[in-house]
């Protein structure tokens, strides 16, 4: 059974973190999910390196601000750059020594980017290997929702126009039984040919669980992000990136500018899968995870690792 706790981070929300594996484990893998989403959703994975990891790896997956089990916030605070500092703030006190695997989903993998660019020496100090699942460095450019440009202006002009509207209802959460009127959309929007009924529920629970201000309050913040200059710097790192050719938010050429920018990335592009690969494709990520996770754990140890770094922020 995992370990649950709370930390709390200087502006007083509490995030909810769960923990499986030795805590002496010589390398961390950190699971940061996406948008609206909580730490349920890599239960795959979880369960995965857990039967099969031992004790060499320990597994952290945290709710982020607003989200899941986690506390609301400040709707100033409804930011990625935010949602770096906090990944920082957890890894210092759930993780404060070892090498670490930082594995992101859409939002998390855009969190992992803010990380390394608002706190360089903290992220060299302590990341040894990147996993990006259907993700981008690049805000809203790619993203055509599998519609013609002009359509999916019109969508995105809605889409924004009603997050300003939902940032503004607070720690208020959307009624359960209106999500499920709308589990269609969410199945189309977010999966690919083939979809478990299973996890279509746990994605409408994580919905359910999502603040309005959180849904709303983010999107203007993952819209314009560009870290690609970012993601250069990381090259030297294990690295993999993943996604599904049906993926209407994240669609395949994000994935490939990451790759780019990291020449040495393994880049998977999953057949007929939309959004949630994590899910969708749970053998594929999983087996992603795990080939980062043996190179980390097959290298030396790097010179300087130093859980005390700290970067300044940016």
């Amino acid at each position: 059974m995992p370990e649950r706790f709370e930390v709390g981070m200087p502006d007083g929300v509490r995030l909810h973190v769960e923990v499986t594996g030795p805590a002496d484990a010589p390398v961390t893998a950190v699971l940061l999910h996406g948008w609206t989403l909580d730490g349920r959703s890599w239960h795959r994975q979880v369960d995965a390196l857990t039967a099969s990891a031992g004790d060499a790896v320990r597994v952290v997956a945290y709710d982020a601000r607003g989200h899941g089990r986690s506390s609301c916030m400040a709707l100033p605070t409804a930011t990625l750059a935010q949602l770096g500092d906090d990944l920082a703030a957890v890894l210092d006190a759930v993780a404060p020594s070892g090498q670490v695997v930082l594995v992101g989903h859409s939002m998390g993998g855009m969190t992992i980017m803010e990380y390394a660019h608002r706190h360089p020496d903290h992220f060299a100090a302590r990341t040894a290997g990147l996993v990006f699942v259907s993700t981008t460095a690049e805000g809203h450019t790619h993203t055509v929702y599998g519609l013609s440009p002009r359509i999916a202006r019109l969508i995105r002009l809605a889409e924004t126009t009603g997050a300003g509207v939902l940032a503004r209802c607070g720690s208020w959460r959307a009624p359960r039984a209106l999500l499920n009127a709308l589990q269609p959309s969410i199945r189309w929007m977010l999966f690919g040919d083939r979809c478990d009924p299973s996890d279509i529920r746990l994605v409408t629970s994580a919905v359910a669980r999502a603040s309005l201000r959180s849904i709303g309050g983010f999107r203007a913040s993952i819209g314009a992000q560009h870290r690609l200059d970012t993601l250069t710097a990381l090259a030297h790192l294990p690295a993999a990136a993943l996604v599904g050719d049906r993926d209407r938010l994240t669609p395949p050429p994000c994935a490939e500018s990451i790759a780019a920018a990291l020449p040495a990335t393994e880049l998977t592009v999953c057949p007929g899968a939309g959004h949630m690969l994590m899910m969708e494709r749970p053998d594929e990520v999983n087996a992603a995870l795990t080939g980062v996770l043996r190179r980390v754990l097959a290298a030396p140890p790097r010179d300087g690792l130093d859980a005390s770094a700290t970067g300044t922020r940016r």
